[in-house]
C-alpha cells in the first residue's frame, strides 16, 4: 500500500517510515499539516497516519478539510492525548482509528492493515489518455494514434506517472520517489536514461513532441500541439 505519514517529530517519522518501507509499503513523509494536506490533495494514498498535534495545520483541521473535499482515504491518528472526549472529537472529525503514543510498530501496522481491509473499493481509471497517446492500465498496453508501443515495465510505470500528472512539471526527485521508490539520490542517470528511452518510443516515431524537458526544473508530458 501507499501511505502518507504526517508527523512533525522527525525521529518518529523516520522510524515509522523505515518500518513501513521494510514491509514493502511506499511511504511519503510530511512534517507539518499544510504540506501534508497538499500531498494528499494531489496524490493518491491508501492510508494516512496523522499526528494530532501538528504545526501549521493541526491534525483535526487537516482531516476535516479532507472529508469536506470528499476524500475518503482511511486515517489513523497518532496522539499523546488519550481522553475519551479527545478520541470522540477525532473520530467525529473523520478519523477512522486512534493509536496512543508511545506505541509498538507491530500494532500500528496491524491497525493500518485493518483500515485498508475495511476501506471501500475505489473505482480506478482503466484508461489514461493525453492527446493521441493512450495507456490501458488493465491489459498494460500503450498506443499512440492507434499504433501499439512496446514498453518495459519501468518505462510503463514512468509513462503512467507522467500521464497522471499531465501538464505538471515533475522533478527528478519526484520521479525517483514515485517510479523507483528511491528516497535518496542514487547518483546515477537512471531518470534521464528512461526519459530518453520513452522519447525514442513515444515521441520520435510520431508527429509532435509530448515529453518535454523544463530546464532546471524537470519533465512534463502534454498533448502534442
Amino acid at each position: 500500500m501507499k501511505v502518507l505519514l504526517i508527523e512533525d517529530d522527525r525521529s518518529m517519522a523516520d522510524y515509522v517510515a523505515s518500518g513501513l518501507r521494510e514491509e514493502g509499503h511506499g511511504t511519503d513523509i510530511a512534517n507539518d499539516g499544510l504540506s501534508g494536506l497538499e500531498l494528499v490533495m494531489t496524490r493518491s494514498y491508501d492510508a494516512l497516519v496523522v499526528d494530532r498535534m501538528l504545526p501549521g495545520l493541526d491534525g483535526l483541521s487537516l482531516v476535516r478539510a479532507l472529508r469536506s473535499s470528499g476524500k475518503d482515504v482511511p486515517v489513523l491518528f497518532l496522539t499523546s492525548v488519550g481522553g475519551v472526549d479527545d478520541r470522540v472529537e477525532g473520530l467525529e472529525a473523520g478519523a477512522d482509528d486512534y493509536l496512543l503514543k508511545p506505541f509498538a510498530f507491530s500494532e500500528l501496522l496491524a491497525r493500518l492493515n485493518a483500515l485498508i481491509r475495511r476501506a471501500p473499493v475505489r473505482r480506478e481509471e482503466v484508461v489514461l489518455e493525453v492527446g493521441d497517446l493512450k495507456i490501458n492500465l488493465v491489459n498494460r498496453t500503450v498506443s499512440r494514434g492507434g499504433t501499439i508501443i512496446e514498453l518495459q515495465p519501468r518505462e510503463f510505470k514512468l509513462l503512467e506517472y507522467l500521464m497522471r500528472n499531465r501538464g505538471r512539471v515533475l522533478t527528478r526527485t519526484m520521479l525517483l520517489e514515485r517510479v523507483w521508490n528511491f528516497h535518496f539520490d542514487p547518483r546515477t542517470n537512471v531518470v534521464e536514461t528512461h526519459i530518453s528511452r520513452l522519447r525514442t518510443k513515444v515521441d520520435r516515431p510520431f508527429k509532435g513532441e509530448m515529453i518535454r524537458t523544463v530546464r532546471g526544473a524537470g519533465y512534463v508530458l502534454e498533448a502534442a500541439s
